[in-house]
């Protein structure tokens, strides 16, 4: 499976994915420079934004990344089906790129959080969750300082509605409470998706917790359902 890795300005989990995707679940996995505007649906099966601080997060968290030539390239991949993952960084691109609805604003306690969270997985029919168990608890760290999501209560309504929150910050047994949510989180959301299932946005990084020496392998879940997803598309 061929997996393409998004470079933006600022960019820095890129080398933290290509070695779970290459070195750890042994599949190919390409850099695909901002400026550049490939056809991704040609060679790649999976495409990962991953987290860092595109553009150094001037304006607001993802908005200048929106307008790289590679999001035109990225934009026609997701409309042709293709899996798309925004990872931290990535999530907020996604939300300002318009392929996912809502965006990530300030944590509400203004503090930049680097912690280990809980995640409940609310769907597990997404290209990024196929290999997750329903209402099974991740332990996945979060690093960030803008992940606070937000939408208005008609948008809320049809995420939920439309069963597209697909992790939620929990506490360990699996309860939504407002302790557990670490940045304010509408509905303690931690990840949405498209109505198709092949866009995913998180904001925790499940690329820091795929070998036990990290302190957990949960992460490797969402990487293992790509490749789920994509041995689907093509039985």
């Amino acid at each position: 499976m061929r997996f393409g890795i998004v470079v933006f300005p600022g960019t820095w989990s890129d080398g933290d994915c290509h070695h779970v995707i290459h070195s750890i679940l042994g599949h190919t996995a390409d850099y695909l420079w901002y400026r550049d505007r490939p056809d991704l649906t040609a060679d790649y099966d999976c495409i990962v934004l991953p987290g860092g601080f595109s553009y150094g997060d001037y304006l607001r968290a993802g908005a200048i990344a929106r307008f790289s030539p590679v999001m035109s390239s990225v934009a026609d991949f997701a409309a042709s089906g293709g899996a798309v993952i925004g990872i931290c960084n990535g999530f907020q691109v996604l939300c300002e790129a318009g392929l996912l609805p809502g965006v990530l604003m300030r944590n509400n306690h203004i503090q930049y959080r680097c912690q280990w969270t809980n995640l409940r997985v609310e769907r597990t029919d997404t290209a990024f969750t196929r290999a997750c168990a329903p209402g099974q608890v991740l332990d996945v760290p979060i690093s960030h300082g803008e992940g606070n999501y937000f939408a208005d209560e008609g948008t809320l309504a049809r995420l939920e509605d439309e069963g597209r929150v697909v992790l939620r910050y929990t506490t360990p047994t699996g309860e939504p409470a407002p302790d557990a949510n670490p940045n304010g989180s509408a509905h303690n959301i931690a990840g949405i998706s498209n109505r198709d299932g092949n866009v995913v946005g998180m904001m925790p990084h499940p690329e820091r917790c795929c070998e036990e020496i990290m302190g957990g392998c949960d992460g490797r879940l969402i990487f293992e359902s790509a490749v789920r997803w994509r041995m689907s598309q093509s039985g």
